[in-house]
């Protein structure tokens, strides 16, 4: 793909954009609204992993700041997307006609002896 997005192709920024949110993007965002119930550290891979495409994207130097990069391209950063994810599947789970689906949603008696993110905690 680094043929494609590289400093060296002669596509815009817009389609190179477009590339990495229509080819790159759904390939990490798969499942995130409920393996965003993982270790911070896999999420900090998958935010550098989106750091550095985003770079290469725009050829920006090494000085400018990632949270710039992603205001000025309008792109998300993981936690975001994992957290919109998360809240729209919390509200499909809601909607949903089976009853056992619903029920994943009761939480009143959960006693808990490990620190774990559940996926209605990410909401």
């Amino acid at each position: 793909m680094y043929w494609l997005i590289g400093r060296q192709s002669t596509m815009t920024i817009g389609n190179k954009l477009l590339l990495y949110n229509q080819v790159l993007k759904p390939v990490w965002s798969y499942g995130a609204q409920l393996w965003g119930c993982t270790a911070p550290t896999n999420r900090q891979i998958i935010q550098r992993f989106q750091n550095s495409v985003l770079r290469c994207i725009t050829d920006a130097p090494w000085y400018f700041r990632n949270d710039a990069l992603h205001r000025e391209l309008n792109v998300d950063s993981v936690d975001q997307v994992i957290k919109q994810r998360a809240s729209a599947h919390l509200t499909r789970l809601r909607d949903h006609l089976n009853e056992e689906a619903v029920k994943l949603l009761d939480v009143e008696d959960l006693t808990r002896r490990l620190k774990r993110t559940k996926p209605h905690e990410l909401a």
